[in-house]
């Protein structure tokens, strides 16, 4: 009997030990999207991998910060909108037709920063030679599907979350 409790007892400490370990796939990919270092190391893969120029570097890095520039307050009212759709639809008495306004705004927010990003990839395409366009499209597509050297960010260029 007291070989049988023993014997449960370590089990049951084993499990929890293994139930406690942080899982290394999700953790990694969440802070992978999170940390721009780590986002700026797997910029510079592509850079590597498309054998860019310095100047195709420079330009890649300005258009870069350009669009991040124009895409932050669209975030953060797309921050706003979320927080207050959490508001609205919490409310003792949800109101519908502000819900549905506050979808719409936040729909609207999501395609013009989808605008704004897909201008910036056309902008960087442009810049490349036919071979590195070639190589530059093909990550675009792996990134999409989760193999690229991004792999899947949680938040990709596309990604409207």
């Amino acid at each position: 009997m007291k070989t049988k409790v023993l014997l449960l007892a370590v089990f049951m400490s084993l499990t929890t030990v293994l139930v406690a370990q942080p899982d290394e796939k999700r953790e990694g990919k969440s802070r992978q999207g999170s940390n721009p270092e780590m986002r700026m190391d797997e910029k510079r893969g592509y850079e590597n991998a498309l054998d860019l120029t310095d100047a195709q570097k420079e330009a890649f890095k300005q258009s870069m910060l350009a669009m991040q520039k124009q895409l932050q307050p669209i975030r953060n009212q797309l921050g706003e909108a979320r927080a207050h759709q959490k508001t609205l639809t919490t409310a003792e008495k949800p109101d519908m037709n502000a819900i549905n306004r506050n979808i719409e705004k936040m729909g609207s927010l999501q395609t013009e920063m989808a605008k704004i990003q897909v201008k910036h990839h056309l902008e960087m395409r442009a810049q490349l030679t036919d071979e590195q366009r070639l190589k530059f499209d093909r990550f675009e597509h792996l990134k999409r599907n989760g193999n690229g050297p991004e792999g899947m960010k949680q938040r990709g260029d596309y990604s409207m979350r």
